[in-house]
């Protein structure tokens, strides 16, 4: 007769059962063969940071389709309270906020391989009577009364710039085959807009929440040249550079930089489509407010150099942004290119030149958190091209400054 009795349960636990061998690789099957249900999104009318992140990239996608007109249109569409930078501006200490809005490293000096085009001495001195002859026009030959406070500039040192830059194209066109085709625009108005950095809004309905900090650049400069083709890089996009980018942790109010509300604009002051779209070297007078003299009497000589590297960095970070969302990149489209530009300030008689390189257009901390890549500015201080002008000659021509002037235009793709 059979007796009850207890079987272990060792044999059922045990690794080596063929029913838990078997039941442990139809799993595996079905987990290798994908997902039961679809990836779980997040609303678009939801309240909810996800929910905004998720309309963001939908928006970044249909902008990264688009033609570059219709690019721009869409990334200027919405009016925010924006920073509205000055290229000239008397704020102290200007040129290192200004690297930090745009992140750019000042070089001091020219790059070397700027121009390695060698010009006979008998040209030198032709094109030197051409513009020695603009300059006397408007300081000898001329007789002009006197002028309204703060309009010398304009009444003298304008119209000597445009005659001289005039000269100079049609006599060097010939050396250069970039300037036979290329555009010289009085008076343009050069823009761009740009996002960098976040700022937590501090009173109002939207109280708390953080948003991107908004810049704006409203550039008229006296005069540019827009060539066809693209000029050469200095170094290559993604060398490493030396210099570092100033960081400052303080708002722009502090500048001061004031905020205000109208059209988002980027231009490179022209068409869209004009087949010049690519900039070579745009010349800026300072104004009549800005006085060596009394720089030096207020113990404010640092300034004058303060003042024209930050005229030169907003300025060229301007013009070559413009120039690189015309070609269809902006902030989540990184260049893949370098967009270099020139520069020539001048008050008639100091000249100072700079060279820009725009490396990347990933600012926001959106777009790319850390970034590798930075712009690149060089420049000189300001150097002398003449002591005075007395009994209808020039006194004091230095050679050497005027030939940096024509290098700076025998620059050719």
């Amino acid at each position: 007769m059979a007796t009850c009795s207890r079987s272990p349960l060792q044999l059922f636990l045990s690794s080596q059962t063929p029913r838990l061998i078997c039941t442990r690789n139809v799993q595996a099957k079905s987990v290798e063969s994908g997902q039961l249900y679809p990836q779980i999104v997040s609303s678009r009318t939801a309240n909810s940071k996800s929910a905004k992140k998720r309309v963001l990239l939908e928006f970044f996608e249909q902008v990264r389709t688009a033609e570059p007109q219709e690019k721009i249109r869409a990334l200027t569409r919405v009016q925010r309270m924006k920073y509205v930078v000055y290229p000239q501006t008397p704020a102290i200490g200007a040129d290192k906020w200004y690297q930090h809005f745009t992140k750019t490293s000042y070089l001091q000096g020219l790059p070397e391989n700027l121009s390695s085009v060698e010009i006979e001495d008998a040209a030198v001195s032709e094109l030197s009577s051409l513009v020695s002859n603009a300059l006397l026009q408007e300081h000898w030959y001329t007789k002009k009364g006197r002028t309204f406070i703060q309009r010398e500039q304009e009444k003298f040192v304008a119209p000597f710039v445009t005659n001289a830059v005039s000269g100079l194209i049609s006599s060097l066109a010939g050396r250069n085959p970039a300037l036979q085709l290329s555009s010289l625009d009085l008076s343009p108005h050069v823009n761009f807009y740009w996002l960098n950095g976040e700022r937590t809004i501090p009173r109002g309905h939207r109280r708390g929440r953080v948003e991107p900090q908004r810049f704006q650049i409203d550039d008229r400069p006296h005069s540019q040249i827009r060539i066809r083709q693209q000029l050469p890089e200095f170094v290559p996009l993604e060398a490493e550079v030396a210099a570092e980018v100033p960081v400052i942790q303080y708002a722009p109010d502090c500048l001061p930089l004031f905020r205000r509300q109208y059209d988002n604009n980027i231009s490179t002051g022209a068409k869209l489509q004009d087949p010049c779209c690519y900039g070579h070297t745009q010349f800026h007078v300072v104004p009549d407010r800005f006085r060596r003299d009394k720089l030096i009497n207020k113990n404010l000589t640092e300034h004058i150099e303060v003042f024209l590297r930050a005229n030169a960095i907003a300025s060229l970070f301007a013009w070559t942004g413009a120039q690189a969302m015309y070609q269809g990149f902006w902030s989540e489209q990184d260049v893949s290119r370098p967009f270099v530009s020139q520069a020539v300030i001048t008050d008639g008689q100091y000249f100072s030149f700079f060279c820009y390189q725009l490396n990347t257009l990933a600012l926001s901390s959106f777009s790319v958190p850390n970034n590798p890549r930075k712009n690149l500015c060089w420049g000189t201080d300001s150097l002398r091209l003449y002591d005075k002008v007395t009994d209808g000659d020039v006194i004091g021509w230095d050679d050497d400054v005027f030939k940096l002037l024509v290098k700076f235009l025998l620059n050719k793709p």
